[in-house]
């Protein structure tokens, strides 16, 4: 009997909570959050965490020469460079440098910078944050 009550209660609570429609909520005049339609171009959309941070970068000879550390996003809201881990071992001795997005091309699930090489992306000026 007690295992029944928790569904039969949820049920009830489900019931009395008011129906709202799926809009974007609303603070003063400013809308928050994103629309149902919104959303559903969010969630088919390219998430960075998943898909390229922490993945390894090929030249085009197929010889891994780093790793995406980081994406940086410019003022004007794109994509712009990525951070891009040389060298170094369990993190020390590793160089970051900059590379335009734009140079890294997507084939066959890897990621490929055409003409590269782990000296050439050494001695490429270090990357710092600011």
């Amino acid at each position: 009997m007690r295992k029944l009550m928790i569904p039969v209660a949820l049920c009830v609570i489900a019931g009395l909570t008011p129906i709202r429609p799926n809009i974007a909520q609303v603070a003063g005049t400013a809308t928050l959050g994103v629309t149902v339609e919104e959303m559903k171009l969010v969630v088919i959309g390219w998430p960075v965490k998943k898909k390229m941070l922490g993945t390894e970068v090929y030249n085009d000879k197929n010889e891994k020469i780093g790793k995406i550390e980081d994406v940086i996003v410019s003022t004007n809201g794109k994509v712009s460079w990525a951070i891009i881990g040389v060298g170094g071992f369990l993190g020390v001795g590793k160089n970051d440098v900059a590379i335009p997005m734009d140079q890294l091309k997507l084939t066959g699930g890897k990621y490929i910078l055409n003409g590269a090489s782990k000296e050439a992306l050494k001695k490429l000026p270090k990357f710092e944050y600011a």
